[in-house]
């Protein structure tokens, strides 16, 4: 058997404002959390998905400093055009937008990023060839 991509754990300079930042904005929910040497730990999933990926986020990290031409994210699909504007005019009002929407040729898509809390850089795109989209059936993925 191979081995299967299960989880990505995060340490966080503070926990509860990266769960509030995953719930708002990629509609992830705590599944698990418990107690761990003196601090939570939490479990966080999509809907649907707690037995396929989840973020592990624990508390004591170091915010993340990463430069504005550093394109390490977390990515996430999303249904439409608009939901992209829509996340981003979200993250806007809040001061977290840090890429604007954009097009960009296949298989990039239309996206934009958002600095998370912990200073992680998380993308929205629609188009690409994951996730729901009209890219998702343009160009096979070997």
């Amino acid at each position: 058997m191979r081995p299967t991509l299960t989880h990505v754990a995060l340490h966080v300079p503070e926990l509860e404002p990266c769960i509030r930042f995953y719930a708002d904005f990629c509609g992830m929910r705590v599944i698990h959390e418990r107690a761990a040497k003196g601090s939570k730990i939490v479990w966080m999933a999509e809907p649907g998905k707690e037995h396929q990926f989840i973020f592990v986020i624990m508390p004591g990290g170091h915010d993340r400093h990463l430069a504005a031409d550093d394109y390490s994210h977390f990515g996430f699909a999303v249904d439409s055009r608009e939901r992209v504007d829509a996340i981003a005019a979200q993250a806007e009002a809040v001061g977290c937008l840090i890429w604007p929407p954009r097009d960009e040729p296949y298989p990039v898509g239309y996206y934009c990023g958002l600095r998370d809390p912990a200073g992680n850089y998380v993308e929205f795109s629609y188009g690409q060839p994951l996730g729901p989209g009209p890219g998702s059936e343009a160009m096979p993925i070997p």
